[in-house]
């Protein structure tokens, strides 16, 4: 256990090795409660989060999730994110924006002079009134519906339903973060400790394992999937980061627009790439990369022994004039030059995806 984002959060359960395979092979179950989960609505609640995100939401139909961006002014990446517009069987509509966990308390005071503007938008920070559990890997469509109404297993990818287990309320999303299909659940924090129960005996017989931190950041990074404040942080614009996609410039004008729209029109001079590296040692954030004239081109900035590929892998930063796939480059592992190849991202695709 660690504390983290001042939750007290499980680093692993058995073996991080043991917990990835689990979930690539079969289910594995996350506690991911420390998400910050904000609740939005009222007549304009679209029109506010169409002025705070990169990506429209005012075209949103009931059900639809899409991942977005929150920049500051200057175009830099304060967050991102999950904003998915939901319909209580009572026929009440609201927004919903999951945010990371270490970003929450400045998202909080980024967006209040924003509500401000919006005194018909009911705006509630819903983060420790609620859990989140994840349950990620091919079994787990079968795991799901034996607690859930046919209706959840039916959801297409980025889209999610107001529902019961077991006559209390729940939210799914067909979300993850870790490159399999799989299912992200909202429940009351009263209820948290019954549906893991729940999920872990539907799970059972298809070798479902708890996960904690250390498999789930091992899984998203192979899924090429970057992580605030390692591929993302206010110093690194969308376009950047290869983001582009959850950027809807168009006819709209939203919170860092105008620069977003200067950087999307100017040449890169840095891309996020991945790298396949040689041997067994991983490369850790911050380790630099050489050219073949011995320059420093770039840096890791996401690193770790890929338990799927048996070979060490990383995401990082290099010069945009470097970054083509089959370039061959150097990392340098605490003193040590290891050679290592400029690679498609991501690493792992799940079959059918």
């Amino acid at each position: 256990m660690a504390e983290f984002a001042g939750f007290n959060m499980p680093i692993q359960y058995s073996s991080i090795v043991s917990e990835h395979t689990a979930t690539r092979q079969s289910a594995g179950l996350f506690d991911i409660s420390h998400m910050g989960r904000l609740r939005f609505e009222g007549p304009r609640a679209h029109l506010l989060l169409d002025h705070l995100l990169t990506r429209r939401v005012s075209d949103m139909q009931p059900g639809m999730i899409r991942y977005s961006l929150m920049c500051n002014e200057e175009g830099g990446t304060l967050d991102d994110v999950l904003i998915a517009n939901l319909e209580t069987p009572s026929n009440r509509h609201y927004f919903l924006l999951v945010v990371n966990a270490g970003n929450r308390a400045k998202i909080l005071k980024w967006i209040a002079p924003h509500v401000a503007d919006f005194p018909d938008v009911e705006f509630r920070d819903t983060t420790e009134s609620t859990a989140m559990i994840a349950l990620q890997g091919p079994k787990s469509a079968a795991i799901a519906e034996r607690l859930f109404t046919p209706k959840v297993t039916q959801l297409k990818n980025y889209h999610g339903l107001v529902t019961e287990q077991m006559k209390k309320p729940c939210i799914v999303s067909r979300t993850g973060y870790t490159g399999e299909d799989g299912f992200e659940f909202i429940v009351r924090a009263e209820d948290a400790a019954r549906v893991w129960e729940n999920l872990m005996l539907a799970g059972r017989e298809h070798g479902i394992e708890a996960v904690g931190l250390g498999a789930r950041d091992t899984l998203r990074l192979e899924a090429g999937m970057p992580l605030y404040g390692h591929e993302l942080s206010a110093a690194i614009d969308p376009y950047t980061a290869g983001l582009g996609f959850a950027v809807s410039l168009g006819d709209r004008s939203f919170l860092g627009s105008d620069a977003l729209g200067a950087f999307k029109a100017a040449p890169r001079s840095t891309k996020r790439i991945g790298l396949s590296l040689t041997g067994r040692r991983a490369a850790r954030e911050g380790a630099s990369l050489v050219d073949s004239d011995q320059r420093t081109v770039g840096s890791v900035t996401s690193g770790t022994f890929s338990p799927t590929l048996q070979r060490p892998i990383a995401m990082a930063y290099v010069a945009h004039e470097l970054a083509t796939t089959g370039t061959n480059i150097e990392v340098d592992i605490r003193g040590t030059r290891t050679e290592a190849q400029i690679v498609p991202l991501p690493f792992y695709k799940r079959a059918n995806s």
